[in-house]
């Protein structure tokens, strides 16, 4: 169970992760935004435990920031990696 609530979370994540991040003409694929948002997902709860944020018994607003900014910015690098936005240099 816990890996399809990773993958639901990742996409949303993901989606989100796309919507922040700069850039409206970005056409990275489904799957490597799913990617992007389970990565944002497992690297944000480390990072906001490395940086302290304590686990509340309801929900977790700061480690679901982080993690939405960290899907951000693998949005955006794996966007400019595979040279998928139409804004690259040509």
């Amino acid at each position: 169970m816990e890996i399809i609530g990773l993958i639901i979370a990742g996409l949303i994540i993901g989606l989100l992760g796309k919507f922040v991040a700069p850039g409206a003409r970005d056409n990275t694929p489904l799957w490597l935004t799913l990617l992007c948002g389970i990565g944002g997902v497992l690297i944000g709860y480390y990072v906001s435990g490395a940086l302290g944020v304590a686990a509340t018994p309801g929900i977790d607003w700061m480690r679901w920031i982080i993690s939405i900014i960290v899907a951000a910015v693998l949005v955006v690098a794996a966007s400019t990696l595979t040279g998928r936005n139409k804004r690259a240099v040509r």
